[in-house]
């Protein structure tokens, strides 16, 4: 559906900027939220298959910042720039992504944890601030690979946290309070 602009031109919909990732995992949302919003968490997880992360700052908070380093697989480093815009634990996130505080590229990205029974979906909207820019990360980024890649990432990642609680708690002693 197109909207109009007061020129009453239509507008294009967000459809043609945006990208939409979605991935159930295997634990409870509180947990997921968890691990999207402590640093010690993403930099475990966080991008895809065979890139790492090192933090420079962090504050989680709307307007806060998350100032890194993504390291790619072939020893490519980039520079990366999140803001927090909405926070609503354990539901939504919302945030602006670039490559700098300022950066006029940057991408508008929103993620909702919805419970799934004892599983958690995430849904990651990304919208960019033009087509050309979409199809830019998709083409020469992989965006949407790079996308899922991360999301399973997560969901390995999560699914590790669990394990540990689990093995953690089966060797409790017997009658012992966790």
């Amino acid at each position: 559906m197109a909207t109009t602009s007061s020129g009453a031109e239509p507008d294009h919909t967000i459809a043609d900027r945006e990208i939409v990732i979605s991935r159930v995992i295997g634990a409870p949302r509180e947990l997921v939220f968890e691990a999207f919003t402590q640093v010690r968490h993403l930099s475990r997880w966080w991008g895809p298959e065979g890139f790492t992360t090192t933090t420079r700052s962090f504050e989680f908070r709307v307007d806060g910042a998350w100032d890194f380093v993504m390291h790619g697989p072939d020893g490519t480093d980039y520079q990366e720039w999140i803001t927090w815009r909405e926070i609503v634990p354990p539901e939504r996130i919302a945030l602006l992504h670039g490559e700098s505080r300022d950066d006029p590229n940057a991408f508008e990205s929103f993620l909702a944890f919805e419970p799934a029974g004892d599983e958690t979906r995430i849904v990651m909207r990304t919208v960019f601030p033009s087509k050309e820019l979409r199809d830019e990360a998709v083409e020469k980024y992989h965006a949407i690979e790079g996308g899922r890649q991360t999301l399973s990432n997560l969901a390995a990642y999560v699914a590790e946290l669990t394990r540990n609680d689990a093995d953690r708690n089966e060797t409790s002693p017997k009658g012992a309070e966790s």
